[in-house]
Order: C-alpha cells, then structure tokens, then sequence
C-alpha cells in the first residue's frame, strides 16, 4: 500500500472516530432532557444543617448544548432559581451556573461515563473560596441527580453541599 493511501486510511479513520464521539456526545445530552420533578437536601454553608427541598426542572439538549433550568423550595417558604447551561466543545464542557447567593458561577469540566464532573467557579467567596464542584449524573433511565461539594475551611475535607435527586415526569 502507497504512503498516500495508508494517510488516507489513518486521516478517514481519525474522521470516524470524532464523528463518532460526537454522536455519542450528543445522545448523552438528548438523554437528559425532559421535565424532571424531585427532593433533596441543601446545606447553605458546610458547617450548617442540611434543608429539604423539593424541586422541578426542565433540561432541554441539542448536539452540543444543555440547558437545565428549575425552581427548589425549602422550609415552606424560600425559593430559589437554579440553572445549568453548558456549551461542549471536543469533549470539554463550558458554561454558567445559577443557584447560590454568589450571583452567576462559570462551569467548566468533562464527561465521565454518565455524569457531567465540572468546576464551578463562584462571582465571590463561599466557604472560603471561590471553587466548588458540580456533578450532574444520569441516575438509571429516567433519573438525574445534581450534587454540589465543596471543601469545609475549619477541616478542609469536602462536604456535599447539595444533592437533588430527580425523576422524569
């Protein structure tokens, strides 16, 4: 086989496999859309008790977006806008956050297996910094879950700041 043929092969090759992984890229994403209705727990700082919530969401997905936008209710009372949107691009994920009294946090991160791990970097300081981490993961079919961590500053480990677990409607 000529050199010129054998580059073909590799470069067609090559072709197949991003397109592939774009594919695949996109059916995780259109997997999670959906109206999605949930509960869960939120701790507003890592050294506070945690707070039922119960939630409601709307994910809409294309090739290379996802939008999660919902409203959280706690102690009967408070209400509270919480929002992913996510751009990905050759396998990262870039966008914004909306849920803490920090104002707009940008997300960055990656796709692991059926979950979405991505930093979240705070507008200002909560618990002490301005870095936390976010994961939004398929949970069976017809589930999500969202789970916030970030790192105590009394003790330094990390704490699960909040995790909603939801089912589509």
């Amino acid at each position: 086989m000529s050199r010129f043929h054998a580059r073909s092969l590799i470069c067609c090759a090559a072709a197949l496999l991003f397109t592939t992984a774009d594919a695949s890229e996109e059916q995780f994403l259109n997997g999670l859309e959906g109206r999605y209705v949930g509960k869960g727990q939120v701790r507003l700082r890592t050294n506070r008790q945690p707070i039922n919530i119960s939630c409601t969401f709307t994910s809409t997905a294309s090739a290379g977006s996802l939008s999660l936008k919902g409203r959280c209710r706690g102690l009967l009372i408070v209400t509270r806008a919480v929002g992913v949107d996510l751009k990905a691009s050759g396998g990262t994920y870039r966008g914004s956050y909306i849920g803490a009294g920090s104002g707009p946090a940008s997300l960055s991160g990656r796709r692991q297996g059926n979950s979405l791990a991505l930093t979240i970097h705070w507008a200002k300081p909560i618990n002490g910094d301005r870095r936390a981490s976010l994961t939004v993961a398929q949970a069976g079919s017809r589930g999500l879950t969202l789970t916030t961590s970030d790192r105590d500053p009394a003790s330094g480990k990390t704490v699960v700041t909040s995790r909603i677990m939801l089912q589509r409607q």
